[in-house]
């Protein structure tokens, strides 16, 4: 086996909540990245994945446990490790050539070896030509090429990718993406080891020499799937479907291993966060499912395809029709239950009476919500009283994350309404409802 650049041994990081108490994001992070590997790290959003790479680069310090670069405590920013960020991160008002300079300039580098330097990390990444152009004059796939640029101008050992291809549309992504495997098997790069995280299953696979699958709350690694494949692979061929679907059953927590999944392991807490599911997304998977030519049961890979939804919008859809008790997963698949076949033949008006009443029982925020409303005489409370209670538990983008996805579960079910322009949850009145209807 190859020898390990970076070590993360026992890893804990915690963050202060609104209430002074510590949250743990991350807790028992065990991982080694070898040298001539690639890594892919799957998991939910918020689940700590940024902030474990950012504490292998040394930018954020772990708070328990071990960081080592080849074999040695790492206590600040490693300078063989470079980072590519979703955003471009970019200074709008410095050139190409400028943006990708910065960090050999932190560095003192003299101007002219800098410049060279810069000029060969932006041939090599296709941008040959625009070494004066402004930010504002590239295209979204240009801007993240200075930023791959920027970070492979410092010749990093191990480089760290976190959803550097989500922001960009699908050709764009897939092309950037094929670029960066070129020129990381034909060995081009000083790149000895590549961590990436990413929401796109295909896209791990097809890069990876093993997927790694992220748990919450805290964050810490929950499986691993080896992906013992030649390069360049065939997204078509029985292999990688193969192993999209393992790691579709790995992320639902319905993998053989662990057999059929019937019922919830933890019961759902009011300060947890919610799947990040749209009401009548979760309608419209429910339809498709119950049609032909899946008839009750969908491959998730072939939902995925079928639907049109990208892999990480599926996966809070089935987790939310789980929760909610419509559907139950089996490895790959999503099964309807008696309550979800029953709710794809009822009419609009039983859907919003069974999905309310799935919320009550399902979703303790939600209940929360309502029992308010029922208690307050006017019926009617301010969306920042449940705001402040969530930021108790969860930081504060996370907070208005899940309030959002109560408020829009809740007005769907008819348990409450809102006022976009007041920030007031109420009751809603009968020419709401009739509205919705």
């Amino acid at each position: 086996m190859s020898s390990p650049i970076v070590e993360l041994k026992g890893v804990g990081k915690s963050f202060r909540g609104a209430d002074g108490s510590e949250r743990a994001v991350l807790e028992g992070v065990d991982f080694s990245l070898n040298e001539g590997e690639i890594v892919a790290l799957l998991g939910q959003s918020g689940s700590g994945k940024s902030t474990m790479l950012r504490i292998m680069a040394g930018l954020v310090p772990a708070d328990r446990g071990e960081v080592l670069y080849r074999g040695l405590p790492l206590y600040g920013p490693a300078d063989g490790v470079s980072m590519v960020f979703q955003s471009f991160a970019l200074f709008p008002w410095l050139t190409v050539r400028k943006n990708v300079e910065l960090g050999l300039e932190a560095k003192g580098m003299p101007e002219a070896e800098r410049a060279d330097r810069a000029e060969a990390a932006i041939d090599l990444i296709g941008l040959s030509g625009f070494e004066g152009a402004l930010p504002r004059e590239l295209s979204g796939g240009m801007r993240q090429r200075v930023g791959i640029a920027r970070a492979l101008v410092m010749e990093p050992e191990v480089l760290l990718m976190d959803e550097a291809f989500s922001a960009l549309d699908v050709l764009t992504g897939e092309r950037l993406r094929e670029d960066i495997m070129e020129l990381w098997e034909s060995r081009r790069l000083s790149t000895k080891a590549m961590l990436v995280v990413s929401h796109n299953i295909e896209e791990a696979v097809m890069m990876a020499d093993r997927v790694l699958i992220f748990a919450s709350d805290p964050g810490r690694i929950g499986d691993e799937l080896p992906v013992p494949l030649s390069r360049p692979r065939d997204v078509e061929s029985s292999q990688v479907r193969g192993l999209v679907d393992n790691v579709y059953g790995m992320m639902t927590g319905g993998s053989a291993r662990h057999g059929r999944i019937t019922e919830k392991e933890i019961k759902l807490r009011m300060g947890d966060r919610l799947p990040a599911a749209e009401s009548a997304r979760m309608e419209a998977v429910i339809e498709l499912v119950a049609d032909e030519p899946f008839a009750g049961r969908a491959d998730l890979p072939m939902l995925a395809e079928e639907s049109g939804i990208n892999d990480k919008e599926l996966l809070d859809v089935t987790s939310a029709l789980t929760l909610l008790g419509f559907a139950q997963l089996d490895g790959g698949d999503i099964i309807l239950t008696a309550l979800g076949q029953d709710y794809a033949r009822a009419d609009q008006s039983r859907r919003k009476a069974m999905f309310g009443h799935q919320l009550l029982e399902n979703v303790p925020l939600v209940a929360y919500i309502r029992h308010g409303l029922d208690q307050d005489p006017s019926g009617d409370l301010p969306d920042q009283m449940f705001l402040k209670l969530l930021t108790y538990t969860l930081n504060e983008s996370d907070a208005e994350e899940a309030l959002r996805v109560a408020i829009d579960w809740g007005r769907y079910g008819d348990l409450f309404a809102y006022n976009y322009n007041t920030g007031v949850i109420h009751m809603p009145d009968a020419d709401e409802v009739a509205t919705e209807l």
